[in-house]
């Protein structure tokens, strides 16, 4: 498959974005940038990364078969994950998960044979304060159930696009993938949403109030190793 100029460019600009001697670094978002435009991770897309850094098709497929957000088979517009981990599973994952399951005809990492929808199993969403959750396309659907559940996929699989929880408004799995490659969300409604939830603010304040806080950000860290040595 050979690609359209438009990603040629869009590739090169990533490149650049990486000092000279580190363009490998690139390798994850041209991997979202050739899954923008194929759906998935192809032979053809795989061979694309390779030539365009300097790599085995060998050494970019140990990647794009390392990280679950690169899919190896054609993959529907609306990417369905159920937290079925620990937490989510004590309030219902696991129901939530088989009900889909049986209205979709499908299970773990298959596509509808509209193509519409993939249901998949996730291990963890970082969401266990808002649990059982559910996402789609890594947008997230907070304290869901199995009629809640099923009535999102029915929005999904009638063209609409429900509003998340919280987060942006929902793109297609290429749209997603195309912003995971570091390039601005082209539609201004992608641009909306509220990022926040009252569990997480909450958590926020009660941190606050008990002076909790990260370690500051040291500006003068050296990054790279030859930066190091000359720190000493």
């Amino acid at each position: 498959m050979s690609y359209p100029e438009k990603i040629h460019e869009q590739a090169a600009e990533i490149i650049a974005r990486y000092p000279e001697g580190h363009s490998r670094s690139a390798l994850l978002p041209l991997l979202h940038l050739v899954q923008s435009h194929d759906g998935y991770i192809t032979e053809a897309g795989t061979a694309f990364c390779a030539e365009a850094l300097g790599l085995t098709k060998a050494q970019v497929q140990a990647v794009s078969t390392f990280y679950t957000m690169y899919k190896r088979e054609p993959t529907g517009d609306w990417l369905v994950s159920v937290c079925t981990n620990t937490l989510c599973h004590v309030k219902g994952g696991q129901r939530i998960y088989d009900a889909l399951s049986e209205e979709l005809g499908v299970d773990h990492d298959q596509t509808t044979p509209d193509g519409t929808v993939t249901l998949e199993h996730a291990e963890c969403l970082a969401a266990c304060d808002y649990a059982p959750v559910v996402t789609v396309n890594y947008e997230y659907f907070d304290d869901m159930d199995e009629a809640g559940a099923l009535d999102l996929v029915r929005e999904l699989r009638e063209g609409k696009r429900p509003n998340p929880s919280r987060g942006a408004p929902l793109c297609t799995l290429r749209e997603t993938s195309v912003q995971l490659a570091g390039f601005e969300e082209e539609r201004s409604a992608g641009l909306e949403g509220n990022a926040s939830g009252e569990p997480t603010l909450a958590g926020a304040r009660l941190a606050a109030e008990a002076g909790v806080t990260a370690p500051a950000f040291d500006p003068d860290a050296p990054l790279l190793a030859k930066d190091k040595e000359e720190a000493k």
